[in-house]
């Protein structure tokens, strides 16, 4: 028998008034996996990971959790689920130090801390985890972009989640930002923790990922391995601008 997905998307559609961002998208996440989900620039991707997240409710289709339709819960029941999101643009509490900052999200969530030394010694942990504790005391609006984008992962951990969606971590990094921010990601999941991941850096995806969804003009056009993904003449051409003959002649 097939274990039940840890998230399944059920042919979910999204139209705001009258533009259909996204149509009948269907997928699953695997338990303790990491999924990719690419595609160009206004591919859908962000409305879909929205709708995954209880940001946007879609128009029609469904969405499961470890089998229970979770289709109406809103984006604030989500920590309770054990599932937390990053935000492509950070939202730290800037005039707050990096532990403050996840001192505050460890209050949060199915396993919120029920007093300030219980959080304190959470996000000391996670703090040492994600490479931050050195920068504990520095005012995250002090901070560059990868720390900025590693509090923002520090923030998602405290709550103690089991799903984690990752938008677009790594956009803005150096090389050696991004080859740090993928050993992160990585140690993240070898905690025990399922991730869906927004990227457009293809270094990333394909060193991460055991699954990748590519969506385009709202659909999805594939899902495989980074291999079959990479390999399939319509994402060469729509995503990669590679065509067949274009190949050919090279």
């Amino acid at each position: 028998m097939a274990e039940t997905p840890v998230i399944e998307v059920r042919s979910i559609t999204k139209r705001f008034k009258g533009l259909t961002a996204v149509k009948d998208v269907s997928f699953s996440i695997k338990k303790g996996g990491i999924t990719g989900m690419i595609g160009p620039n206004g591919a859908g991707k962000s409305t879909t990971f929205n709708m995954i997240c209880g940001y946007y409710p879609p128009t029609e289709g469904h969405i499961f959790y470890n089998g229970v339709d979770i289709t109406d819960k809103k984006a604030h029941e989500y920590t309770n689920m054990k599932i937390a999101r990053t935000f492509q643009i950070m939202k730290p509490l800037k005039n707050l130090s990096v532990l403050d900052n996840v001192i505050a999200s460890c209050y949060f969530g199915h396993a919120g801390a029920k007093s300030a030394k219980e959080a304190r010694e959470r996000a000391i942990e996670i703090l040492q985890f994600t490479g931050l504790y050195e920068k504990r005391h520095v005012l995250s609006k002090d901070m560059g972009t990868p720390d900025q984008k590693r509090l923002e992962m520090a923030r998602a951990l405290a709550t103690k989640p089991e799903v984690l969606f990752l938008d677009e971590n790594m956009a803005g990094l150096n090389p050696a930002e991004t080859e740090e921010a993928i050993k992160l990601i990585r140690k993240i999941n070898e905690s025990g923790v399922t991730i869906l991941l927004i990227e457009h850096i293809m270094q990333a995806v394909v060193s991460l990922c055991e699954e990748v969804i590519v969506l385009h003009h709202g659909e999805k056009i594939a899902e495989g391995t980074p291999e079959e993904v990479m390999n399939d003449p319509y994402v060469m051409e729509v995503y990669l601008g590679i065509k067949k003959e274009d190949e050919a002649d090279a």
